[in-house]
């Protein structure tokens, strides 16, 4: 989210450090920061925080804990009332388990314009367009406190006795709805609209994009202001099917309290009146089902028990008092009540991790875990895996992994990774016999004499998922048997891996070059000839393999394939064949004949 040090400066009466500064608290105690360009700080959100932090105010709240800042002024900690109520607006939720929350107000005589300039700079700077004052006011307020809105104009929704009408109801499938990006959505039974109660007609997707019917131009003089709450995932699914992603979707997706509707509600209809006039007629508040208020408790002990430290109690208490988490404190026992917008905080766990942020993960010294009490239970389908791999790679065998992802099936995937291959393997065979032939083209570079593979994972067949292994080598086909169980035995019996280090492999084709000569028969003749093609092949050789060797009175003949390939590009026939002048010509220096 972008993040503008200006904007977060009005939360605060003591000058804020630089954006640099702020990046660097922030990375080290909350989230991370994607970067920082002049005055904005473009911040990551964590999904655990996404209800909270995806706001001005959230992320101010989190710098006045990380520098001991006090704000100068929360507006979420100050009580608000939707009064008064008016009967000029009737809502109705029919799903109130997808709709927790909503609010709207009714604004008379407004005057629709360009934003103050103040209005305009802030939003610019975040990256946002600005539209008009009613529609800015309401981006404002959703990027300072998280709350998104939408503002419908009432003229062009239809009165019955002199009263508005919204439904939030389930979309009708293929019904459609032109949207304020001019486009036109055809919605599903699974989707959330708000619709016009006395006609019917949608007139918003629910908390994603209005539609244009009812959008606000320089005419409107009366606003119907909403800002309500809706289910996460059915907003998360809604986006995706429409492909259509938004700034109020991404935080509805998030999941948001139902609580900051009215402080959005209230905080938008305030500055929609202090730049477009007009007066509020009143306020409408359905909430079916209020929120509880969370409580959480942790002693001081827990707390240095899971961070290995020793902090002191006044310690653990000013952490909270800067977090805002009001708190009792009795003996060494913390009873935190959660504000209503943090709901990442439920159990004695989450207060830890704010403890641990807060004073610093690195003041919290290292310390190795203690031994445990138990040794580690055996995992039977693991060590029989393992069993299996450990006897077949003894056996020549190199172990592969194919794709789990095929042409044919049982089993069709619901998100296709391609048009290609929709389906799940029924078996490891087929992918076997393909790698099989893909890598016989390859076995003078791995210097194998014999092709033979295996592979261990995972089928679908018959309505079920099972693993098994698969092996193919050159004079066998492909065949696959199930990994059979074991009862017991223990991790400290497992073979430990021996290889001390791995090296890439070049994706260029390489070149293959015969080379036979005599040479005078002595210890180390074998040793001398391969050192000669490392020292001119001008790191291009990867495999050296004698394919024939005799002995005829005091010489040796020797026979080789030598293997040229490059790693930064496809070698041409003409720079192989210079490498192999080079050699030629150190062989005959040497005194050896080739043949």
């Amino acid at each position: 989210m972008k993040t503008s040090r200006t904007w977060l400066q009005n939360y605060f009466t003591q000058p804020l450090p630089e954006a640099a500064v702020l990046s660097d608290a922030l990375t080290f105690h909350a989230f991370e920061i994607e970067s920082v360009e002049g005055d904005i700080l473009d911040v990551k959100i964590t999904p655990n925080r996404g209800h909270d932090c995806l706001c001005h105010r959230g992320i101010a709240r989190e710098l006045s804990a990380i520098l001991a800042m006090p704000v100068k002024l929360d507006a979420l900690r100050v009580p608000v009332s939707l009064e008064p109520k008016t009967a000029a607006l009737k809502v109705v939720i029919e799903k109130p388990e997808l709709c927790a929350r909503f609010t709207a107000a009714v604004i008379h005589n407004v005057k629709v314009g360009p934003s103050p300039e103040w209005l305009r700079v802030a939003l610019e700077g975040i990256g946002q367009r600005s539209i008009n004052n009613v529609v800015d006011a309401t981006n404002y307020v959703m990027f300072d406190l998280g709350q998104p809105l939408h503002a419908f104009d009432a003229g062009k929704l239809t009165q019955q006795d002199g009263t508005y009408a919204l439904t939030v109801r389930t979309a009708q499938q293929g019904e459609t709805m032109l949207g304020l990006d001019d486009k036109e959505y055809s919605l599903t039974t699974s989707m959330l609209a708000i619709a016009d109660g006395n006609t019917g007609e949608a007139v918003s997707i629910a908390g994603i994009k209005g539609g244009k019917p009812t959008g606000i131009d320089e005419a409107t003089s009366t606003v119907i202001l909403e800002a309500a709450n809706w289910d996460g995932v059915t907003i998360r699914r809604t986006s995706t099917a429409l492909k259509l992603r938004t700034d109020a979707s991404d935080r509805f997706q998030q999941v948001i309290s139902p609580e900051l509707t009215a402080y959005g509600l209230k905080a938008a209809s305030d500055l929609i009146i202090q730049i477009a006039g007009g007066e509020v007629v009143g306020f409408v508040d359905e909430y079916p089902r209020p929120s509880a208020q969370k409580q959480v408790s942790v002693t001081l002990s827990k707390i240095n028990a899971v961070l290995g430290t020793e902090l002191p109690i006044a310690d653990v208490a000013e952490v909270f008092t800067r977090l805002g988490l009001a708190h009792v404190q009795t003996g060494e026992e913390f009873l935190v009540t959660a504000p209503f917008e943090r709901l990442d905080l439920l159990i004695a766990e989450d207060l830890i991790e704010e403890v641990a942020r807060i004073v610093g993960y690195d003041k919290i010294p290292a310390v190795e875990l203690p031994a445990s009490p138990e040794k580690p239970g055996v995992n039977a389908n693991f060590y029989a895996s393992e069993a299996v791999r450990e006897k077949l790679m003894a056996e020549g065998y190199s172990e592969i992994f194919t794709s789990v992802f095929t042409e044919k099936g049982e089993r069709v995937v619901a998100n296709k990774v391609d048009g290609v291959r929709p389906y799940l393997r029924a078996n490891l065979t087929d992918g076997l016999q393909e790698a099989l032939e893909r890598n016989m083209r390859s076995k003078i570079l791995l210097g194998l004499s014999e092709i033979k593979l295996f592979e261990i994972g995972t089928v679908w067949r018959d309505g079920k998922e099972e693993v098994v292994v698969g092996t193919v080598t050159e004079k066998e086909k492909a065949t696959e048997r199930h990994i059979e169980s074991v009862s017991s035995l223990a991790y400290d019996t497992l073979p430990i891996s021996l290889t001390e280090r791995y090296k890439t492999f070049s994706k260029y084709p390489f070149i293959v070059r015969d080379i036979s000569m005599w040479v005078p028969q002595g210890e180390n003749s074998f040793g001398d000839v391969v050192r000669v093609f490392g020292e001119q092949a001008q790191n291009l050789l990867r495999h050296v393999e004698l394919f024939d060797q005799f002995q005829k009175g005091e010489r040796v003949s020797y026979a080789f394939h030598l293997v040229f390939q490059s790693f930064d590009k496809t070698l041409t026939d003409e720079e192989a064949n210079a490498v192999m002048e080079n050699i030629y010509a150190v062989v005959k220096a040497k005194g050896w004949e080739v043949r």
